[in-house]
């Protein structure tokens, strides 16, 4: 009996247990029901807001659209106010009107008829027309320009206990390679630097918001690096985020390329996400994607000098490079340093930018191999040809402006043909060669030059240097013209390291005004103006003259035969055209004697010119 009660007790208690535990899940159950309800009742209150706030967003995009429309329309009636008031003042002071207000006025007094007239006679300076000026914004204007808010910002470096201070390098704002392509680039710092000049540029946009932000200027292409940190790194490494996903779904929607460029990192950390990607391109010689390496750019890989010059120090690239620089810094230090000394293993990209800067890479500051270093770092390729070979291999046009060249050669004596044309036959990049000289001329210039376009003239006897010149220019045809001197000597790199200066400065004129000279009497090489490399100068020598066609037609060549260069340089002035005087090698002016250059120019030593200038 006492058995079957310990038994019964037992089943009671299993059955009370059982009972709790079914309750406490019927509670559990209630509770995770109430919080699905909640959580469901939360996501419609989301979705209410989401809702809400795209009508106040387009509420907010008609207003400014209507506010746009009436500053544009309150600008134009001021402006069509400025042009009536501009024509009142016109008819006010033209001499006709002024005559008659004379006549009027002087009718019953010759006297004063004859001083109103006298007057009315007098030039007046008439008013300017108004100019159509963009409506005013409340808000504040954001610069586009490339590099506009990429500037460096730390001033002092210190090096073995010592503190320098530095006036940072001026990252240029403009101009776009290629103004009418527009891309959409998510990067790190350098690569951004490297292209933002390359063309028209959008960066900035995240994942969560880059559907309202590339709208505002939809893109040809959309360019995205290998990224190691931002908003995007987690979209890109590993599994493809749902972001990324979205952005590329927006740009097959509108056509737009997808071009995925890996830089850095292991290529299997992003290989799922370039494969969602129309085109891959790596730098990793590797991997057996299209290739496309970093190429300097030359508008901030230059040999532009910083304002404070360089110290009198050889820094090894840790001292030169801290880590902690941002990239406009980075390009103050590459400025720095009399000379870089790079350990070995130093990577490719990082020592050509050094040298695209002009700074001597090794223990010693050599000017001429710093040279020598320049001109190959540019001839490893530039960030825009780069980019040219990109564009190529997805289908989108590269047009953009060239480094063209006509040269114009007068010869006044015959004597100098030969040597004049052997000189012009050492240049790479001549598309045009205008010659003006003897009537054997023609036929010697198209047996030394066989690939080039030849346009010859036959010069009147009176003519002068300068007036050859003058109708030699109007035969020109392309971007860049060049004046060279049958007299002087000119090395086989000279046009193209003249033309380069075109590609990081503001200048319609290139020259030079650094260069050496050789005077055959006293047997002297001399040196004038070592101290004007890469600068902008008031003046350069006649025999080194590269400019843009456009402004040289319109500056013109003065009707003189010594002398015809200072006056071209004193209308660059007066019209404030600038004028850039590039490096000091590559060409030698010759001459029997020079008392001016003898009293200008340092000596350099007795002997010939042509090592220390010709590299």
């Amino acid at each position: 009996m006492s058995t079957e009660l310990e038994s019964t007790r037992r089943a009671l208690r299993d059955a009370v247990a059982q009972a709790e535990r079914a309750a406490e899940l019927a509670r559990l159950l209630d509770a995770a029901q109430a919080k699905l309800a909640a959580a469901e009742e939360s996501a419609e209150q989301v979705r209410t807001l989401a809702e809400q706030l795209s009508e106040a967003e387009e509420q907010l995009a008609a207003e400014q659209a209507a506010a746009d429309k009436l500053r544009k329309d309150v600008a134009e009636q001021r402006f069509q106010a400025e042009v009536a008031n501009w024509k009142l003042s016109s008819i006010k002071v033209a001499r006709w009107n002024r005559l008659g207000d004379a006549i009027k006025s002087g009718k019953s007094n010759p006297v004063r008829l004859a001083r109103g007239l006298k007057g009315a006679a007098k030039p007046v300076k008439r008013p300017v027309a108004p100019k159509r000026k963009p409506p005013a914004s409340n808000a504040k204007p954001k610069d586009e320009r490339p590099g506009a808010a990429f500037q460096a910002t730390t001033t002092t470096r210190t090096v073995e206990g010592a503190s320098f201070k530095l006036k940072p390098f001026r990252v240029p704002t403009g101009p776009n390679t290629r103004p009418h392509l527009t891309a959409a680039v998510i990067a790190d710092p350098h690569a951004e630097a490297l292209l933002r000049y390359e063309w028209r540029q959008t960066t900035g946009f995240t994942p969560r918001d880059f559907a309202r932000v590339l709208p505002l200027e939809v893109p040809h292409l959309l360019v995205v690096e290998s990224v190691t940190r931002g908003p995007w790194a987690e979209e890109i490494i590993g599994e493809p985020g749902e972001g990324l996903r979205a952005l590329l779904a927006w740009c097959a929607e509108r056509g737009i390329r997808t071009v995925f460029w890996h830089t850095q990192g292991e290529v299997s950390d992003y290989a799922a996400a370039a494969h969602l990607f129309e085109h891959r391109f790596t730098n990793d010689l590797t991997v057996a994607w299209p290739r496309l390496q970093f190429g300097v750019q030359p508008r901030v890989h230059n040999p532009l000098p910083l304002s404070s010059g360089r110290i009198d120090r050889v820094l090894s690239l840790n001292q030169l490079l801290p880590d902690h620089l941002s990239y406009p810094d980075v390009l103050t230090s590459y400025r720095w340093a009399a000379a870089a000394d790079c350990p070995p293993g130093t990577p490719q990209w990082r020592l050509a930018e050094l040298a695209a800067c002009g700074t001597p890479i090794g223990t010693e500051a050599d000017s001429r191999r710093a040279h020598v270093a320049l001109r190959r770092a540019y001839q490893m390729g530039t960030m825009t040809e780069r980019i040219d070979e990109m564009l190529e291999a997805i289908g989108l046009p590269s047009a953009r402006a060239t480094l063209n060249t006509s040269v114009l050669l007068p010869i006044r004596d015959p004597f100098l043909m030969e040597h004049g044309l052997a000189q012009v036959a050492k240049q790479s990049g001549v598309d045009q060669l205008i010659v003006i000289g003897p009537p054997e001329t023609e036929l010697r210039a198209r047996d030394v030059l066989p690939d080039v376009e030849i346009i010859y003239r036959r010069p009147e006897p009176s003519m002068t240097e300068g007036a050859m010149l003058g109708a030699g220019i109007d035969l020109c045809e392309a971007d860049l013209v060049a004046v060279m001197d049958p007299r002087d000597v000119y090395g086989p790199h000279y046009l193209a390291d003249l033309r380069r200066a075109f590609l990081f400065s503001t200048a319609d004129v290139v020259g030079k005004a650094a260069y050496y000279a050789h005077l055959r009497k006293p047997q002297t090489t001399l040196l004038k103006q070592p101290d004007a490399e890469y600068s902008y100068v008031p003046e350069i020598t006649g025999a080194t003259l590269l400019a843009r066609r456009n402004a040289l037609r319109e500056l013109g060549f003065a009707d003189l035969t010594e002398g015809w260069d200072e006056v071209l340089m004193r209308q660059c002035r007066t019209d404030g055209i600038k004028v850039f005087s590039a490096d000091r090698f590559g060409y030698v002016r010759v001459r029997d004697e020079d008392r001016w250059l003898l009293g200008a120019a340092q000596l350099v030593e007795y002997g010939s010119a042509e090592p220390h200038a010709l590299i």
